[in-house]
């Protein structure tokens, strides 16, 4: 593929993506795979907090799953960013995420972002980061989840960053 970001299109996800999105979580190698079901279901409940980059022929290459966090709604966690192997390295996951931080305080005050990252994962540190950079904002961390908590065997902690606040659009 030599497509670039300017023949993406950036939009809200829909049920019918739920199984590309599982797909493109799957071969991604890194992230913790949800159940088809879940990737169905954020499609349909969580669309207005979530992201996905299409190809030109409509298939989803890349996607955001988020949601505002219901105690503290200013705040938009991001659980999952995602992009095919074949559109990697193109600066797509920035575009994502600067995307779909536009569109939802066009609908609603977001002043934080929040997302977890695991130690070593370098390339969410470098996306989280730049974007804290791009918007103004200072990142703190903490271990959200230790290594210890996770029931289902050995897993690597979750390092919580939060991103804020976030400088007011012109």
């Amino acid at each position: 593929m030599t497509a670039t970001q300017a023949d993406l299109q950036i939009d809200r996800p829909t049920v019918a993506d739920g199984a590309a999105l599982w797909r493109i979580a799957k071969d991604s190698g890194t992230l913790d795979l949800n159940s088809s079901y879940s990737y169905l279901l954020w499609c349909r409940d969580f669309a207005g907090t979530s992201a996905v980059a299409r190809a030109e022929d409509g298939t989803p290459v890349g996607f955001i799953t988020g949601y505002a966090r219901p105690e503290d709604p200013h705040t938009l966690l991001v659980w999952q960013v995602a992009v095919d192997a074949a559109y990697r390295g193109r600066g797509l996951a920035a575009a994502l995420l600067d995307g779909l931080i536009a569109r939802v305080t066009d609908e609603r005050p977001v002043t934080a972002v929040e997302t977890t990252i695991s130690p070593g994962n370098t390339a969410s540190e470098r996306l989280f980061t730049s974007f804290a950079s791009r918007h103004g904002a200072r990142v703190t961390r903490e271990v959200l989840f230790g290594a210890d908590q996770f029931p289902d065997g050995p897993h690597d902690p979750e390092v919580l960053y939060r991103i804020g606040p976030l400088a007011a659009r012109p």
